[in-house]
């Protein structure tokens, strides 16, 4: 992300100045960060998930969103454009920007990216009651990184990689396999 600190917005002002840019941005505590773009593999990953996802929440009342779309922290004041998150809220209908009780959000780790979304974004993420799992996909090899809240809101790390063949995502019921999520990597 690409900090652009002299310009202080309200949420009002960044959603419409959002709607009419040609950049994405991010917005935290009135401030926007200009997002870069993405390298094949994490393209394509991205895609790939979304595929998946978009397939097995079919006709169930959730929605699964890639990339264009904002995930809202409101007790933050932050938007963020996950990878990919799925929202079975129905509440998040009315706000056709946003979506504010998403339960899972992936992201696909990127060089750029990484350090952020492991710690400050994955913090703010956590404030989020309705998000249940929380997902980074790495680029370079074959590694899934699937954080659950547990019972007592503790939040515990499953990893998987080629060597689990598939992997689960208990917030939305879906099992899948790593060559799906993989097809078609060539990796960094």
């Amino acid at each position: 992300m690409i900090a652009s600190p002299e310009i202080y917005l309200t949420p009002e002002e960044y959603l419409q100045m959002e709607e009419k840019s040609d950049i994405k941005h991010e917005y935290i505590e009135g401030y926007i960060y200009a997002m870069a773009g993405a390298l094949d593999p994490h393209v394509t990953i991205a895609g790939n998930i979304f595929a998946l996802l978009r397939n097995h929440v079919r006709g169930s009342g959730c929605r699964v969103y890639i990339a264009d779309m904002k995930a809202r922290i409101e007790t933050l004041n932050r938007y963020y454009y996950p990878d990919v998150m799925v929202t079975c809220d129905q509440r998040d209908q009315e706000t056709p920007a946003y979506k504010k009780f998403p339960c899972l959000i992936v992201e696909v780790l990127s060089n750029s990216t990484e350090a952020f979304d492991r710690g400050d974004k994955f913090a703010d993420y956590q404030t989020l009651e309705s998000l249940q799992e929380y997902v980074l996909i790495n680029t370079k090899r074959q590694r899934i990184e699937c954080f659950r809240r547990n019972h007592e809101g503790l939040w515990v790390l499953q990893s998987y990689t080629a060597e689990n063949t598939s992997f689960r995502l208990h917030s939305i019921n879906f099992e899948g396999t790593i060559a799906e999520l993989y097809e078609d990597v060539v990796f960094e």
